[in-house]
């Protein structure tokens, strides 16, 4: 290769550096105005302290003392909550999620995308109302149990909310499209002949699935289980609203210091503790992925 051929690729391979970032920088600018920035600021705060008189945050001496405080025993079954409900929640949601995923993808046809657009449907209306739509739902005069009393299974109406089993519903109900979506992705793009072909080496349709289907369709199941997981660690509203006063989440503990509290340093203390605690399992599953992916 001649010179003048080495000197224009060389200005080819810069021409296109340059315009991959230029199509980069915006979506980096959002991410560093809108996320980065208030998340610097939001850890500055952390390591200050609140007047007492004010209720001010004081950054002239800066330090951990939040964070010490956020790993008192008291607060541990705060997050153990959040982490059982997040938990249950993404089991459920996959669990539910992928018959449904899969119905869509091998017999939806046509109406794939109508399907689809159902699936997305509860996210038209606010979170907000369909929360407190389960209320209407679940309380003690409410459908459910006007609706079980009058065919006669129950005669007193059942306590339904305000326990782990109404949060738990409410939280299932939230996430679940956020589990189906990559679900149908995965299962739609695997290929049917190598189910068929198991079906040719005498495998029945259980053996089918459990050594075709399932692992072929896993790194849908871990994104799954990420989109599922991570919002509903840090869900503040169904477990405020159907689960009661006596239901502490993390996220709860977060709302109270920050607002009736006028804590803002230790708040987000709290805050940062529940992200690195997200934060954790998320890398964690990405790492399932990849193995799951790349081998």
């Amino acid at each position: 290769m001649t010179g003048a051929a080495k000197e224009a690729t060389h200005r080819r391979r810069l021409v296109d550096r340059a315009g991959a970032l230029i199509l980069v920088a915006p979506g980096v600018i959002w991410l560093a105005a809108f996320f980065l920035v208030p998340l610097a600021i939001i850890f500055i705060v952390s390591l200050g302290t609140r007047d007492a008189a004010t209720g001010h945050v004081l950054l002239d001496h800066l330090g951990f003392g939040n964070y010490g405080k956020a790993t008192r025993p008291e607060y541990l079954p705060a997050f153990a909550n959040s982490l059982r409900y997040a938990a249950i929640t993404t089991v459920l949601s996959i669990v539910i999620g992928y018959p449904i995923a899969y119905w869509i993808s091998r017999q939806g046809g046509r109406r794939k995308v109508l399907l689809l657009i159902l699936v997305m449907l509860p996210f038209w209306t606010s979170y907000l109302i369909r929360a407190y739509a389960w209320m209407i739902i679940l309380r003690d005069n409410g459908v459910l149990n006007g609706f079980l009393q009058a065919i006669g299974l129950i005669d007193e109406p059942l306590y339904l909310l305000n326990t782990d089993f109404s949060v738990i519903l409410g939280m299932t109900y939230g996430f679940m499209p956020f589990a189906i979506l990559p679900l149908f992705v995965s299962i739609d793009r695997l290929d049917d002949n190598l189910v068929q072909a198991a079906r040719d080496l005498y495998a029945s349709g259980r053996g089918a699935f459990l050594h075709v289907t399932l692992p072929l369709t896993m790194p849908g199941i871990i994104a799954a289980a990420l989109l599922t997981f991570i919002p509903a660690i840090g869900d503040y509203v169904t477990p405020d609203l159907l689960g009661g006063a006596q239901t502490t989440t993390a996220a709860k503990l977060v709302q109270v210091l920050f607002t009736s509290g006028r804590d803002w340093p230790y708040g987000s203390a709290l805050g940062f503790m529940l992200m690195i605690v997200t934060l954790g399992g998320t890398l964690i599953a990405l790492r399932s992925l990849r193995r799951e992916t790349f081998g």
